[in-house]
């Protein structure tokens, strides 16, 4: 079989993000269940001290996925022309191992993760939620608010970057994008401040959201620090919170929020309170009352990767798209 091609603009026009929502969902819950691998992913810190290199593998059963994304992150692109997440998403036929698709990752990468936590705001965050603040102006940001709308009746939204010019472009365009009201804030506080879903989607590796600022019943969807000694979070944000995550044999060994917090003493590992595939299929509960503080640190897995990347080559192949390529592969006498 050749191997399907998929560019950043097929990926976006084959994964809109309500059906994403659903594949995450998906794909988190089997993990719950062990219908999936997800092995922590390994990375190369690269000689800036800043920039990543990773592999993420992982297998999912139904439908029988196996494959793994190569990619780079580099925070110095934010605000940029390039995202700061590069790389590739490769599927190999659960058979014979033959790479059967490439697509980029980027875009990828950016529709899951705001996914992730469209499903975590499904539930975790109260019913009547409906006042969003966003930190950070970006890639993640945009797509963001793309999944919270998809999951809540957002009536407002308050968005803050350090940077003026972008955070006021961010607002104009993405009022314009979605018909609803988004207005620039002058801090981080003044868009948190009154906000009962706040999502965190910046390359800070000092905090950029405090615990005082939280109302009761706000729910955190933190994205933006991905290893150790990065966090968005400060101590007193992360201890206040019911701490919902993605993986915890991942927040144990790469989640900044959750790491430094427990550095601080402040916290011990049974902060966690469950993985958000456990709340998905009924093993561990999600919210308990209107006024507890949840939040949901997002790292990121590949089996969320993989359940994307399949749906988005499946149409593809429906309906044409993709530059296909033979690999070659096979044995020779």
């Amino acid at each position: 079989m050749a191997a399907l091609i998929l560019t950043q603009r097929e990926i976006r026009e084959l994964l809109p993000m309500d059906a994403c929502i659903e594949l995450v969902a998906e794909a988190l819950a089997a993990l719950a269940r062990g219908a999936a691998q997800n092995p922590l992913r390994r990375g190369l810190r690269l000689s800036d001290q800043r920039s990543l290199l990773g592999t993420m593998p992982g297998e999912l059963s139904e439908p029988r996925t196996i494959g793994l994304k190569a990619i780079t992150v580099f925070p110095g692109n934010h605000g940029g022309r390039w995202d700061a997440h590069q790389g590739e998403v490769v599927l190999f036929d659960a058979e014979n191992g033959e790479p059967t698709a490439i697509l980029q990752a980027s875009e990828i990468t950016a529709i899951r993760t705001a996914a992730a936590s469209g499903v975590a705001t499904r539930a975790l965050a109260r019913e009547d939620a409906h006042d969003l603040a966003l930190i950070g102006a970006g890639v993640q940001a945009r797509a963001h608010l793309a999944a919270m709308l998809a999951v809540r009746r957002i009536e407002r939204v308050r968005v803050f970057c350090r940077n003026a010019e972008q955070r006021q472009a961010f607002a104009r365009r993405e009022a314009q994008r979605h018909g609803i009201a988004v207005a620039p804030a002058e801090s981080a506080r003044a868009a948190v401040e009154g906000a009962d879903i706040v999502c965190t989607t910046t390359s800070a590796r000092e905090p950029v959201l405090f615990g005082e600022w939280l109302a009761s019943g706000t729910h955190v969807n933190a994205v933006g620090a991905c290893v150790p000694k990065a966090r968005e979070l400060d101590t007193a944000a992360v201890a206040r919170s019911r701490l919902f995550v993605d993986r915890r044999e991942s927040a144990l060994a790469e989640s900044g929020d959750f790491l430094l917090a427990r550095a601080e003493g402040a916290i011990g590992d049974d902060h966690i309170v469950a993985e958000l595939g456990e709340v998905l299929i009924g093993s561990q509960p999600g919210r308990r009352n209107r006024d507890e503080i949840t939040l949901f640190d997002s790292l990121g897995l590949a089996v969320e990767d993989l359940a994307a990347a399949d749906y988005v080559v499946r149409r593809a192949r429906e309906r044409g798209l993709g530059t296909e390529i033979d690999l070659g592969g096979e044995a020779r006498a």
